[in-house]
């Protein structure tokens, strides 16, 4: 169903007082526009401070040419600089590692000891849960940890531990009794 304009307006002359309003306020006329405009360019324009002036940016250029090469090893760095060969200790690398080798040192608790005739063996817990016996020149940990003496509260060990320059230096650790 089509709605004829005309009809729409005589039945609601509230539309057609609103229509009659729009239509006569429409002017064709733009001098008040034009007015604003001339007021407005009059106006004076504010100062504008300059802009600052900028330093001159100066490049840096890197040069690595002299720097240690990253990706070496800083052994064989060492050795190419006129470092003498460290010929302190060194781990035997054919000896048959130990049970408790296989263990950081950290992980290990010494648990007692045990007397047999005039030998003493010290107690270590594995983490494992098994216990192993000890004795003088045996070996625990990771970092060739030897033991150097067991006495009823302690172990002693000497440990060699790599420097970072391709050598190995003596570290002195223990474990003890209860400690955890």
């Amino acid at each position: 169903m089509r709605l004829k304009p005309h009809i729409l307006l005589r039945k609601n002359p509230f539309l057609l007082l609103l229509v009659t309003g729009v239509l006569v306020a429409c002017d064709t006329s733009m001098t008040d526009l034009q007015q604003f405009v001339t007021q407005t360019k009059q106006r004076s324009s504010g100062d504008v401070e300059p802009l600052p002036e900028f330093p001159k940016y100066e490049s840096f250029i890197y040069d690595s040419t002299q720097l240690r090469d990253p990706f070496k090893e800083l052994s064989k760095l060492a050795q190419k600089q006129g470092q003498p060969e460290d010929t302190g200790p060194r781990p035997d690398a054919a000896r048959q590692k130990q049970p408790l080798e296989f263990f950081p040192l950290d992980s290990l608790k010494m648990v007692g000891v045990l007397r047999q005739q005039q030998t003493q063996w010290g107690l270590v817990k594995a983490p494992d849960g098994t216990i192993h016996r000890v004795l003088k020149g045996h070996y625990a940990g990771k970092n060739h940890g030897k033991i150097e003496n067991v006495n009823e509260t302690q172990i002693a060990l000497v440990e060699l531990v790599p420097d970072g320059l391709g050598n190995w230096v003596k570290r002195e650790a223990k474990l003890s009794l209860g400690e955890e």
